[in-house]
């Protein structure tokens, strides 16, 4: 049911409560579908909440509620009955259940968003009545290998949820924080020197601490070769070639791999706003400025030759160090600087998208910025932590990449599960790594994202779009080749003879969408979007086996070609929310 229509039902509702005598200013009013359709539409509960303030058995309550809508609520419930202790199950009018085909048809690019969406505005620009910008941090990965399955999760959940955001018109920023600092990129460096000086991983010689990987092989190569390099938002850097020049070796190797990673996420449909690097916070004085602040705070105490944040103040569980006895910062302390930038520059809200071995940094990082007493919210930023992903192909479990060295890439992932097809493997990879809850386990089916059958979610869901436009192209070419359904007469006898139990099902779950985007943005969970797809592809389904649309009789073959237009533009939307194309043929 449309959010508007489940709305003015509830008031009729509590009209009916206000009738009965009883109380309604308290009164929790929900709707929710049955289990079982032959149940009805809607159900609620309202009587059993009655009881007590009506002084009466809640069927009797629910018996007059029934009585009060079938007298008066005609236009919106056909048929109203009591069910068990109490309930009250609805059957919505035809009328009702058909306005979301009217809807969807009129407005085929804006169904299921906010009627008066605001254009982005940027962060801390005045007299704006746009709401405040929210920035999504996701990735963020050390610019020391190639992108790993992980990554493509956290690339994934990012950039689906920021494009379910910013079509519900909430400004929002993606940006990537690139770890370009510190021990991992002084390794980096001395992994591809050692290669560069032909020493190999498996000599004694090699850094104990390491990258094993072919790519690092190839950085080598590149660098003796004197190639020129360029990422994103970065200058080109072109190799010495001389292989004792370390701090040469570490800019042009960062620099490569930050392009690798780069042109990977390209690949994968995913983009940013803004790169930020942590290695700026240093060069920039920000991370001495912020250790400044906490000493000046009262929060930070020096022992045992170490300078340490009184954390557990803010509700960590034990102290931190900052700054060790060797005067190296510990890896927070950049981290609470960088926030810092975050709510500087305009962002109230963040989302920080991480894998769940970061639990740990989330009490000392909130307890950093809350020491520093310059008004940041508790709670702040918010955190989306997502577990590992496993990898099976062939029946067995896939643990390396003879590229990495030493974990599946995502690159790997995407070519495995397109079977050649880049396309059809970033389909399957951005489907499959979304459709779980960010924090439950997640097995990642190589064999079951290449097939092509009902089993694998993303061939399920894009065949009822491929469908859909084949039945469509039989009735004009040129509207299953349009990717915006055609404008339709809105009257509502056009729908009227949609009755059939498959499409009010149909009609049903098309109402949903707009719910279920609101879902995603309050619960931080993208795979809502995924099963609601996979459940709206099986309503069509069901109706396509249980109707023929291509019948004789005009009005009702009018009426379910409008049907079909409407599902397709839900589809269609839903599977470019996730980033994932909707073909017209398979």
């Amino acid at each position: 049911m449309l959010k508007s229509q489940r709305e003015a039902l509830a008031a009729q509702i509590r009209q009916a409560v206000a009738a009965l005598g009883a109380p309604v200013d308290t009164l929790s009013i929900t709707l929710e579908r049955p289990r079982q359709a032959a149940h009805g539409d809607l159900a609620t509960n309202v009587a059993m909440q009655l009881a007590k303030p009506l002084r009466s058995n809640p069927r009797a309550v629910a018996e007059r509620l029934v009585e009060y809508l079938h007298q008066h609520a005609g236009e919106w419930v056909a048929s109203a009955e009591v069910a068990g202790p109490g309930f009250v199950n609805l059957r919505l009018a035809p009328a009702v259940r058909q306005q979301v085909l009217r809807e969807i048809l009129a407005n085929p690019e804006g169904f299921g968003l906010p009627s008066a969406a605001p254009q982005a505005a940027s962060p801390g620009s005045a007299g704006s009545a746009t709401p405040p910008p929210l920035m999504i941090e996701f990735v963020s990965a050390n610019p020391t290998g190639p992108l790993h399955v992980g990554h493509g999760r956290q690339a994934a959940l990012g950039d689906v949820l920021a494009n379910v955001v910013a079509a519900t018109g909430q400004p929002v920023a993606r940006e990537f924080y690139y770890n370009d600092a510190g021990a991992q990129i002084n390794n980096l460096a001395l992994s591809v020197q050692a290669r560069a000086r032909g020493i190999g991983p498996d000599d004694p010689s090699f850094p104990a601490d390491g990258y094993r990987g072919d790519y690092i092989a190839e950085l080598a190569r590149a660098f003796l070769a004197r190639e020129t390099v360029q990422a994103e938002q970065l200058a080109p850097v072109t190799a010495s070639g001389d292989p004792e020049d370390l701090e040469a070796i570490r800019r042009f190797a960062v620099t490569a791999m930050r392009n690798e990673q780069d042109q990977d996420l390209k690949s994968f449909g995913v983009r940013f706003d803004r790169y930020y690097l942590e290695s700026s916070l240093y060069s920039d004085g920000l991370v001495d400025r912020t250790v400044d602040a906490l000493r000046a705070s009262g929060h930070a105490y020096e022992s045992d030759g170490a300078l340490w944040l009184r954390s557990t103040t803010f509700g960590d569980d034990k102290d931190r160090v900052m700054r060790k006895s060797d005067g190296g910062y510990t890896y927070f302390v950049p981290d609470v600087a960088y926030h810092t930038t975050k709510w500087s520059r305009g962002f109230k809200r963040v989302i920080n998208i991480q894998g769940s071995d970061h639990h740990g940094t989330i009490a000392r990082v909130r307890a950093g910025l809350q020491a520093l007493a310059i008004d940041i919210p508790l709670g702040y930023p918010d955190y989306v932590l997502h577990k590992m992903v496993k990898v099976m192909r062939g029946g067995a479990e896939v643990k390396l990449s003879k590229r990495a060295g030493s974990y599946v890439t995502l690159r790997d992932l995407i070519e495995w599960s397109g079977d050649g097809d880049l396309t059809r493997g970033r389909d399957a990879v951005r489907f499959f790594l979304v459709s779980r809850k960010a924090d439950s386990e997640f097995v990642f089916d190589v064999d079951l994202a290449r097939s092509r059958s009902d089993e694998n979610p993303v061939y399920y869901v894009q065949y009822a779009h491929a469908r859909i436009c084949s039945i469509i192209a039989q009735v004009d070419p040129a509207l299953a080749s349009d990717p915006a359904p055609v404008p339709a007469t809105q009257e509502p006898a056009r729908f009227a003879p949609l009755v059939a139990p498959s499409e009010n099902a149909l009609m049903a779950r098309l109402a949903d969408f707009e719910e279920v985007l609101e879902t995603v943005v309050a619960d931080l969970s993208p795979h809502h979007l995924c099963y609601y797809l996979r459940d709206l592809a099986g309503d069509f389904h069901s109706f396509y086996n249980a109707e023929r649309v291509l019948v004789d009789e005009p009005g009702l073959r009018a009426a379910r070609l409008g049907l079909l237009l409407a599902t397709r533009t839900v589809l269609r939307r839903g599977l470019g929310l996730l980033g994932v194309s909707a073909p017209q043929r398979m």
